[in-house]
């Protein structure tokens, strides 16, 4: 059963990111990869639980790409920003702009009770609340202020993907949710 699971996402992936959910067949999808529609069914219940499964696994890949970056950039606050940024770096890369940012909202609802969403928003809230401790942030309620850094990147990227012009929203997003995020600093940057 794992193994049909993984074939159906990774041929799901394939069809969202290339037609969109609405274009993309699920009798062509399942007979792609051998199997039948009630093998979707029996995994995912319908075509909606397969996207969802699709979305959880690529935001699932993006926040550890984000948090690999965030780790290379350093700790703590130089951390922080390094996420956020290539959270909404990643905009720009196809299939995540397609499934995750254009038709994850359209058939999933608000993206910040996709559980995904919500494990990330958890990891950035303890950075929060740590960057508090530490005198480094503002000692506002760390939850908003979490809430409040995952919401304008998250925007960020949806913007970008929404774009004509993805390539030069880019610096603009990220210029501004840098601005936006150095406003939480207990003291003021150079």
């Amino acid at each position: 059963m794992a193994e049909n699971r993984g074939k159906l996402i990774v041929a799901a992936r394939k069809a969202f990111a290339e037609k969109g959910y609405a274009d993309a067949s699920m009798d062509a999808l399942t007979a792609d990869v051998g199997l039948t529609r009630g093998a979707l069914y029996h995994n995912f219940g319908d075509k909606r639980g397969l996207f969802a499964a699709v979305v959880n696994e690529i935001d699932s890949d993006m926040a550890a790409r984000a948090k690999a970056r965030g780790a290379a950039a350093g700790e703590g606050w130089d951390a922080l920003l390094a996420e956020g940024a290539a959270y909404i770096e990643m905009a720009l890369d196809p299939e995540v702009q397609r499934i995750v940012l254009l038709d994850g909202p359209a058939v999933l609802g608000d993206p910040s009770l996709w559980p995904s969403q919500n494990s990330c928003l958890q990891v950035t809230r303890q950075a929060v609340q740590d960057l508090m401790s530490e005198g480094i942030l503002k000692p506002l309620d760390p939850e908003a202020a979490a809430r409040l850094i995952s919401g304008a990147a998250l925007n960020a990227a949806m913007w970008i993907a929404a774009s004509p012009e993805p390539e030069s929203v880019l610096p603009r997003a990220q210029e501004a949710f840098r601005a936006l995020v150095e406003g939480l600093l207990a003291k003021a940057t150079a």
